[in-house]
């Protein structure tokens, strides 16, 4: 199935670019805390300037996807990457000079308009496999797997730069290699989607069916973000800390290998129907890393429960992309994929800040009840919202 998706012209090579792009995105936050807590001697400033960015990037995407579907993705993805790249770098001088606060959250805010590389990669595939169901399923189910393995390679590459090199050395690298794969991306024009100067309907928000499966992405950003605030206490509170991020990216690894065989396997039956089975199980498989952390009270308990724990996740994901894509009109396909990134963020800083409360006023076994009740309302969002042709 995947052999026969990179034969077409020209799709290993985009590929190659965007998977080089989309591996910062792992990287940036960790860099940017490390750095700023080791010179600052503050991880409550580290955090509020990562999260000022991505505040800033759930405004900024969409903004940045709507002009990508109407000038197209090499007009716009290069000159958007030249300013977070920049955005980076003043970051990365600021902290090394001492520059004031206000500076730091001035430069990181500058990194939102990174281009959705995921978003892009995917409408490539929608415009060369448009009206091939089956090959759609596969490609979206391979870039599900790739954003998998790029947030578990990239945080654990931003720490071994910032630890072996120097502070600022995960923002640089990261920086680099952001503008070297979006370099490599454009360049493939004879991949990329024709621009839409005057897009076919609505936008996004305003399309039936549209909002039902945003609402949907805010509640799986919920069950990343509350799980892995759950796991990273959990493991400090038992005296792991230092293995915390290994052990949560357990999770990551269950949720790439479902994805790759959920591509290999032949779509049946209405995609809206996948997605509440999808739904279902992610929903029931959540609550293992619940049952172990209360009962077995064991990090190695819990590390064995994250790994099918995050098998529903890819499928979940894959199918709602592609509902995503059936649903978003004609030249609206960036933004659309770009609102869906939006709503994963503000869940994932939802269930973030849900879990941090819930460690701190409770405990972090009482915090893994989150992504269960976050996966179990993405469910209710699924079953209560209608069928769209």
């Amino acid at each position: 199935m995947y052999r026969r998706l990179f034969s077409l012209p020209g799709t290993r090579a985009f590929t190659a670019g965007n998977l080089i792009a989309r591996l910062p995105a792992g990287m940036f936050s960790v860099s940017a805390v490390v750095m700023i807590a080791g010179s600052r001697g503050s991880y409550a400033l580290a955090g509020t300037v990562t999260a000022t960015g991505l505040a800033a990037t759930a405004l900024a995407g969409p903004w940045i996807a709507r002009l990508t579907d109407r000038h197209g993705q090499s007009r716009t993805a290069v000159p958007a990457t030249a300013v977070a790249v920049l955005g980076s770098v003043a970051l990365l001088l600021c902290v090394r000079y001492g520059a004031p606060d206000w500076t730091l959250f001035a430069a990181y805010a500058a990194t939102a308009t990174t281009p959705n590389t995921g978003g892009m990669s995917r409408a490539r595939w929608a415009h060369l496999l448009a009206g091939d169901t089956e090959a759609l399923h596969t490609a979206n189910s391979f870039e599900q797997a790739a954003d998998e393995l790029c947030f578990m390679l990239g945080p654990a590459l931003a720490a071994f730069l910032c630890g072996t090199f120097f502070p600022e050395a995960g923002t640089l690298v990261g920086a680099v290699l952001l503008l070297t794969g979006i370099l490599i991306f454009t360049a493939q024009r004879s991949t990329e989607p024709p621009p839409s100067p005057t897009p076919k309907g609505a936008p996004p928000l305003r399309v039936p069916g549209v909002p039902p499966l945003l609402a949907g992405f805010v509640a799986t950003g919920a069950v990343f973000g509350s799980m892995e605030v759950a796991t990273l206490a959990y493991a400090n509170a038992t005296g792991h800390r230092a293995v915390g991020g290994a052990v949560l990216a357990l999770q990551a690894a269950g949720s790439c290998a479902a994805g790759l065989l959920y591509g290999r396997l032949k779509p049946t039956g209405a995609p809206e129907l996948r997605l509440r089975w999808c739904l279902l199980a992610m929903s029931a498989l959540m609550t293992l890393p619940l049952l172990a952390a209360s009962t077995l009270g064991s990090l190695p308990a819990l590390a064995a429960a994250l790994l099918p724990a995050g098998m529903a996740t890819a499928p979940t994901m894959v199918t709602a992309m592609t509902l995503l894509q059936h649903r978003t009109p004609e030249g609206r396909l960036n933004e659309g994929m770009s609102l869906a990134v939006t709503g994963l963020l503000l869940g994932i800083a939802c269930g973030s800040a849900a879990a941090g409360w819930t460690t701190d006023h409770a405990s972090p076994t009482a915090a893994f009840w989150l992504p269960v009740a976050a996966a179990t309302t993405a469910l209710l969002l699924g079953v209560l919202s209608k069928s769209t042709p």
